[in-house]
């Protein structure tokens, strides 16, 4: 009898195929199975993958090491979708083969401007009178 199909069940379920559909795709990067010239001169990081809740659409976060020639990288991600779809649907056993998506992962960006921010010293000084006791209390 097959357990019933909850949204937890389910939003658990696309975690755990993204996951795998990211580990498949950082181990072909990392071993170079793809003939590239360009993905074979740059380390990429699959930072995360997001499924579509059918499994038939995975968007692949990824980042150049350093962040560096982002652009190209991507084009060239782009340009091998169709060897790379095939690979993961080889790795990944769900009933469809998802076609993938590569976008840049700009969190890493949003976290250092985040940073950059709280360092200010306007800031700065504002948290610290926050720190303070409340004289009325």
């Amino acid at each position: 009898m097959k357990p019933a199909d909850t949204a937890e069940t389910r939003s658990v379920r696309l975690l755990r195929v993204g996951e795998q559909v990211r580990h498949a795709l950082s181990d072909i990067l990392a071993r170079g199975d793809v003939h590239d010239e360009t993905l074979a001169k740059h380390l990429v990081t699959v930072t995360e993958v997001r499924m579509s809740p059918d499994l038939r659409h995975a968007t692949a976060f990824v980042k150049p090491l350093l962040g560096k020639n982002e652009a190209v990288v991507l084009k060239a991600l782009r340009t091998n979708t169709a060897y790379l779809q095939n690979e993961v649907a080889q790795r990944v056993n769900t009933k469809y083969a998802a076609k993938l998506k590569f976008i840049a992962d700009e969190s890493f960006d949003e976290g250092s401007h985040i940073d950059k921010l709280l360092r200010d010293p306007k800031v700065a000084r504002d948290l610290a009178s926050d720190d303070e006791p409340d004289p009325a209390d």
